[in-house]
């Protein structure tokens, strides 16, 4: 029975992980505003999105906590910019 539960507890994470979101939630999620996502998508440096069409853009939670994370740091001395 646990292994069933967790089989079906990792599905819907990964269903989470995996759902396009909108560019306002995915603002809130990184706690940025929608603008900075548009110009991170103008200038580059931002998180990976999806086109949907010329006026739709989502993202991946997954792709949100990449870029987060590539971007951690322990100090100042750690960081790049890039």
């Amino acid at each position: 029975m646990d292994v069933a539960l967790n089989r079906r507890e990792a599905g819907q994470n990964t269903d989470h992980l995996d759902r396009l979101i909108d560019e306002g939630e995915a603002a809130t999620f990184l706690g940025y505003s929608v603008r900075a996502l548009q110009n991170w998508r103008v200038r580059g440096g931002g998180p990976k999105f999806v086109k949907v069409s010329a006026r739709s853009v989502r993202y991946r939670r997954r792709d949100l906590i990449a870029w987060a994370d590539a971007r951690l740091c322990a100090s100042t001395s750690n960081y790049r910019a890039g």
